[in-house]
């Protein structure tokens, strides 16, 4: 992209003055901070339950605008601000069950790095072809905020909220890294390109540049994601399989659930007992397996014979293994595991899950927690302990990838099982803490984003929903309703090919994270050398 340093060096127009004045000036000062925070909250509505998609991209242009140019300090402030318009809103699910103090203190902490990104923005807007360097520095924050503190919290990636985008493809080229560049890309060079245009009303030089800014920010990411279409595919690769999703419900939302936990149980074998009826009579078809969510038994059927029998009974009665969420204790570990119910065999395979999520199945820093509220070290009384393998279950020959519930978060803990064999995937899941919040609708996107990523079906089984089928293009088939009883049955594609984003894993990733650590280093290398210039 062509950048004449002419038009690196002339104030932005675009921006209001930020000379100081009187009322009207100090008035001036504070557009930028609203303005940040304003496109964050842009930022936000783009995300699911809404389909407004593409309202990251002028959420984007809004933040380019506010931090071309700016020293370290103004961007650090206006970056947190972005943050805070931005995840205030989406992680309120957080506090439904357990109050505002946790929520606002994750959104805090988590709004440090994107104010972080703020001042990697601003740093790199004065280099050729900014766009691109500031794309990929906000990519970098997302693979920092996916990996810490506490093992990440990857939510809020931008990658999560174009699951009805026309980004969407672009997940199969590089997964959520790519995706998430491109988007971010497209909104940056959207603000560039009008900068562009004003500055070129007085030279043509200028006008050229407006043109490689359009062609390289917004239409190379537009053109490349149409140009990933031709990797997503629903084609059936290696048969077909029928598969039964169980949602049982809970007798009530929130924690108390838990307490509850028998009644959690028969409910899922309830509703698995009417599918096996209605396959009898003729109203269903017969499935090959049968998937329960996360937590659908509570009750450790290893150590209660009770347990073993109400769920050995329903894979009996349906005739096919069933896929059990259980919580285990082994050895003295907590286990969140996924138990393989042959309705012959019993029991034959397990998975526990990896990736445990702070704060909910493991309590960091108990004891600073416990000084703080000791009701929160209530609520996580013994640590869950993780697994070290990768979920795949072999249901007679058809390997079916599991990523248990947060983990679907995570591009890691998908990506192996489909390394690892896997046909398709399954994500069981338990939302009922989070009642009736946009959780469960985020969650389910990202569902939609690693069916296309690795060109796999999705199933979603979730106790109180929404559980639901996923083809390998993202499209939904199938839903529940929230809090109601139902089951799900389909024949769906299994898929033995991988896509580049499978085959490539992190290589994108570490490539966007170097493009930004040479950006930024060149751009602080410069402001160095013209202060040595300017002393000489």
């Amino acid at each position: 992209m062509t950048v004449t340093a002419t038009s690196v060096d002339q104030p932005d127009r675009l921006r209001p003055s930020r000379e100081p004045g009187a009322l009207g000036g100090r008035l001036l000062r504070l557009v930028p901070a609203a303005a940040s925070a304003l496109c964050g909250v842009l930022l936000y509505v783009s995300f699911p339950p809404r389909t407004l998609w593409w309202l990251a991209l002028p959420a984007f242009a809004g933040f380019g605008w506010v931090l071309r140019g700016r020293g370290w300090k103004a961007a650090l402030g206006l970056g947190y601000l972005f943050g805070l318009g931005f995840l205030l809103p989406l992680l309120v699910w957080t506090g439904v069950e357990v109050g505002p103090g946790p929520w606002l203190a994750l959104v805090a902490i988590e709004a440090i790095f994107v104010a972080l990104v703020g001042v990697g923005v601003a740093a790199v807007s004065r280099l050729p072809a900014w766009p691109v360097w500031a794309a990929a520095v906000w990519i970098a924050g997302e693979a920092v905020r996916a990996r810490m503190p506490f093992s990440g919290f990857p939510w809020g990636k931008i990658a999560f909220g174009q699951a009805d985008g026309v980004f969407l493809p672009l997940a199969a080229v590089g997964g959520t890294p790519v995706l998430g560049f491109a988007v971010v890309l497209c909104g940056l060079g959207l603000y560039e390109t009008g900068r562009r245009i004003v500055e070129g009303r007085r030279t043509r030089a200028v006008r050229r540049g407006a043109a490689a800014a359009a062609l390289l920010s917004v239409t190379v990411p537009v053109a490349g994601a149409l140009a990933a279409r031709a990797l997503v595919s629903d084609d059936a690769e290696d048969g077909t399989a029928t598969v039964a999703v169980i949602q049982g419900n809970v007798p009530r939302a929130g924690l108390e659930f838990s307490a509850q936990r028998r009644a959690v149980l028969d409910h899922h074998v309830r509703e698995t007992l009417e599918l096996a009826a209605d396959i009898k009579a003729g109203k269903a078809a017969k499935p090959d397996y049968v998937l329960w969510p996360e937590n659908s038994s509570d009750i450790d059927p290893f150590t209660n014979p009770d347990a073993a029998a109400v769920i050995g009974g329903a894979a009996k009665a349906v005739g096919v293994p069933v896929s059990v969420g259980a919580v285990v204790e082994r050895d003295g570990r907590l286990l969140n595991e996924q138990v393989l119910w042959d309705p012959v065999k019993g029991p034959t395979q397990t998975y526990d899950k990896r990736q445990i999520q702070p704060f909910g199945e493991y309590l960091p820093l108990r004891g600073l927690v416990g000084a703080i509220n000791k009701d929160w070290t209530g609520m996580v009384r013994q640590d869950f302990s993780r697994g070290d393998r990768p979920g795949v279950f072999d249901f007679a020959g058809v390997k079916v990838g599991l990523a248990t519930c947060y983990e679907a978060a995570f591009d890691w803990a998908v990506r192996d099982t489909v390394t690892h064999g896997a046909e398709m995937i399954s994500v069981p899941s338990n939302n009922a803490t989070f009642d009736r919040s946009e959780m469960t609708y985020q969650q389910l996107a990202m569902s939609r984003v690693r069916a296309v990523e690795h060109s796999r079906t999705v199933t979603v089984p979730v106790t109180s929903g929404v559980s639901a089928f996923i083809m390998p293009d993202g499209k939904i088939t199938q839903k529940t309703g929230m809090f109601v009883p139902a089951y799900l049955v389909q024949k769906v594609p299994l898929r033995t090919s991988e896509t580049p984003a499978t085959r490539l894993g992190i290589a994108p990733e570490i490539a966007l994270v170097l493009v930004a650590v040479g950006g930024i280093g060149w751009a602080v290398g410069s402001g160095l050398r013209g202060r040595r210039a300017g002393d000489g």
